[in-house]
């Protein structure tokens, strides 16, 4: 005899998203149902945004999950002026073969690009994924099957930076965070940062 369980609830990232319909998630990092029957997705990347969020009893019904990084919704605010710099993406590769880190870039909830282990060097202007004030930036790293370590001096890095471009060159004058993986590290890893555009 076949059963059929029927999920009490659905969560996503913790937040309750019954209602929802004709949503798809990818790249979620783990699926759990509990004893209850609820069903609870852990999604690195996105964020449940409540339109209006004005009762609360409204809100599991209306929750609309949206592609965004996982931070408070109740975030301050950008300043209206407009951004006056230029920001950059930027790897750096040691034998990044080696290291078997794919990591995917998200600005503001905007999936950005995929930096493959072993590719070659990428400089990006991400100034257009930016608004002027509180940004997240999200890095999640892929380890490459199979996950073994290998020598830590083997490593991709990301930089994100205010610079400038002069022809085919970008100066970065005013690092502002980085993220680097080796391969001496084994895991999956989902590394958010705060920055301030400007």
């Amino acid at each position: 005899m076949t059963t059929l369980l029927l999920a009490t609830a659905i969560y996503l990232n913790g937040v309750n998203i019954d209602g929802v319909r004709a949503q798809s998630f990818e790249k979620c990092r783990n699926v759990r149902i509990d004893e209850k029957g609820d069903v609870h997705l852990d999604c690195p990347g996105y964020q449940v945004e409540v339109p209006g969020a004005a009762a609360p009893a409204a809100a599991s019904s209306k929750a609309t999950p949206v592609p965004t990084v996982p931070v408070a919704t109740a975030s301050v605010a950008p300043s209206p002026t407009a951004i006056t710099k230029h920001y950059f993406l930027v790897s750096e590769q040691k034998d990044g073969m080696a290291a078997r880190y794919d990591v995917d870039v998200f600005v503001n909830s905007k999936f950005v690009r995929k930096v493959r282990a072993g590719e070659e060097q990428i400089v990006l202007d991400i100034t257009r994924y930016l608004a002027p004030g509180t940004n997240k930036v999200l890095f999640a790293a892929t380890k490459r099957a199979p996950a073994k370590p290998g020598p830590a001096t083997s490593f991709l890095k990301l930089i994100v930076g205010e610079g400038e471009s002069s022809g085919a060159q970008v100066l970065i004058d005013n690092p502002l965070l980085e993220c680097k993986r080796t391969a001496a590290e084994i895991d999956n890893v989902n590394e958010e940062f705060t920055v301030q555009a400007r």
